[in-house]
């Protein structure tokens, strides 16, 4: 590989990480000389009125100083955060509704920073699959061979439904297919938008994680009330080995009763948290990274620049590891209930 070439690669792997880096300098605090100007003007006061309320109104503005000098430093957890803006520095900002201002009745719709690059990470999925489906019809008549975006698109498809879905799942499971490609793409398109400049990853939101872990839940759980029925179904949860007498039976019922049904919150609490917690904590190190170049100045910027960029193409391998993970689970989970015996 040329230098250039090199060069070029790791500025691309490091731009998300000095995009939102800047953010952190153009929202930070003023420092200790211009401070909060009510701790001013309480200084001032307990200047005037004595020595003693003087030293008190002295000590709360040097605290409030201390805060403000403390506060500019970088702020990872800022740019992990969900929340009310798209920030776009150094050009500023793009102000979304403030919370509260979307209410259907009780519920608040008002649209914030993940939920517009979930939109954006749907709208992506749509563009990519309905011009493949649509390719994918025109061959089976005949009519067009398929592009190279149809191709690529199918190569996906194909590998999820015959090595995740079907494999796990076993015989019937084809029809799952779609629901697992969509889960797969929708949290592949998340990751990546959250690796772009002035991105976003809606998926280490612990709230997005969860409403797909409570989806995923849904789905296993009425996949298992249709394969196995309602007495088949409740075996699931009331399990009684077979053999026991009626004591015994009573005895193991009030026992793994409860242990079955933590079996089964335990599952959507593992997918949420799983992906929540790895997307969350590689833009946390690469911020990270990033923030120890600016606190030591560009003499020893260089060093976490490379790390974070290094640390970048390892965060494009996860994105793709995670869906693929999620994807994997939801196959196995439904696999198990249906097959239970």
């Amino acid at each position: 590989m040329k230098l250039t070439t090199a060069i070029f690669a790791l500025l691309f792997a490091a731009a998300p990480v000095a995009a939102q880096a800047g953010h952190g300098e153009t929202h930070a605090p003023a420092a200790h000389g211009a401070a909060d100007p009510a701790a001013q003007r309480a200084v001032a006061e307990g200047v005037r009125e004595g020595s003693e309320t003087g030293h008190a109104g002295a000590g709360a503005g040097h605290a409030a100083g201390a805060e403000g000098e403390h506060s500019k430093g970088f702020d990872a957890m800022h740019h992990v955060r969900d929340g009310q803006s798209l920030d776009f520095p150094p050009f500023g900002s793009v102000a979304l509704p403030a919370r509260g201002s979307w209410m259907v009745g009780p519920v608040d719709m008002t649209p914030s920073r993940h939920v517009v690059f979930m939109l954006l990470a749907a709208a992506l999925l749509l563009l990519v699959f309905i011009p493949a489906g649509r390719a994918a019809a025109r061959r089976e008549k005949n009519a067009s061979p398929g592009g190279r975006r149809h191709n690529v698109a199918e190569v996906f498809a194909l590998y999820i439904r015959d090595n995740v879905v079907i494999e796990n799942i076993g015989h019937g499971g084809e029809k799952y297919t779609g629901f697992v490609l969509s889960l797969f793409f929708f949290i592949l398109f998340s990751n990546l938008l959250g690796l772009l400049p002035y991105g976003a990853s809606a998926t280490g939101n612990i709230s997005v994680t969860v409403a797909l872990a409570l989806i995923t839940f849904l789905v296993v759980e009425v996949s298992g009330m249709r394969a196995l029925g309602p007495k088949g179904y409740l075996k699931t949860i009331v399990y009684i080995p077979p053999g026991l007498g009626p004591v015994m039976s009573v005895i193991m019922a009030i026992v793994m009763t409860p242990v079955e049904l933590l079996g089964k919150l335990a599952k959507p609490f593992a997918l949420a948290v799983r992906l929540m917690a790895n997307i969350m904590a590689g833009h946390i190190v690469l911020l990270s990274l990033f923030g120890v170049g600016l606190v030591f100045g560009w003499g020893f910027f260089w060093g976490p620049f490379v790390m974070a960029a290094g640390l970048t193409f390892l965060e494009l391998f996860v994105a793709f590891l995670q869906a693929y993970v999620f994807c994997v689970l939801t196959s196995v989970f439904i696999g198990m209930i249906r097959h239970a015996h």
